[in-house]
């Protein structure tokens, strides 16, 4: 990394630039659970890319402002739970259509295909009762495999709080997935 500039960084370029090789393997260590939480709290496969891009552009523009008091996963998962939550307040007001919504073909039989599909339309319904921080604790934990603490950092909540909600919310996913088992 190199510091570009002594007077400080214009609106339009970061007080440290990030070579394309350091940029590049942030992108490729941490993308994957960028894209998961942001998936978990968009709900969207599109708008969860936009919010990955999006979060790398702002770790590119800010990088520099990473303090190193906790992890750089932990600061990277903070901007892409913020840039998420920004988006899904924006998306809120947009209504989808289905028809344009892409639906990967499916080699199994249909049986096992309509069973599977009520399934997984029963747990994205349970997740969907869900408020987005809990959406985002469960994830960073249980996806993710984050420690309490890295959360706690992460979603800018206290510790207890991250325990608690998961807490709360692996019983009301349990609830209602009773009748998957």
């Amino acid at each position: 990394m190199q510091r570009v500039g002594t007077l400080g960084p214009t609106p339009t370029e970061p007080a440290v630039v990030l070579d394309g090789a350091s940029l590049a393997a942030l992108v490729g260590e941490h993308s994957g659970a960028v894209y998961r939480l942001a998936r978990s709290i968009v709900g969207d496969p599109g708008l969860a890319d936009d919010v990955t891009q999006e979060t790398f552009i702002k770790v590119w523009k800010r990088h520099g402002e990473f303090r190193g008091d906790g992890s750089l996963r932990g600061w990277i998962l903070k901007i892409a739970h913020r840039e998420a939550i920004t988006v899904l307040r924006r998306s809120r007001d947009a209504a989808t259509d289905p028809d344009r919504l892409a639906v990967p073909p499916d080699p199994m039989r249909v049986s096992r295909v309509v069973e599977g599909r009520l399934a997984y339309e029963g747990f994205q319904a349970a997740l969907a009762e869900l408020d987005e921080l809990s959406r985002a604790v469960l994830v960073l934990r249980e996806v993710e495999g984050l420690a309490y603490d890295e959360i706690a950092d992460a979603l800018e909540v206290p510790v207890p709080t991250v325990k608690t909600r998961l807490l709360r919310t692996r019983r009301q996913l349990a609830a209602k997935l009773e009748g998957w088992r």
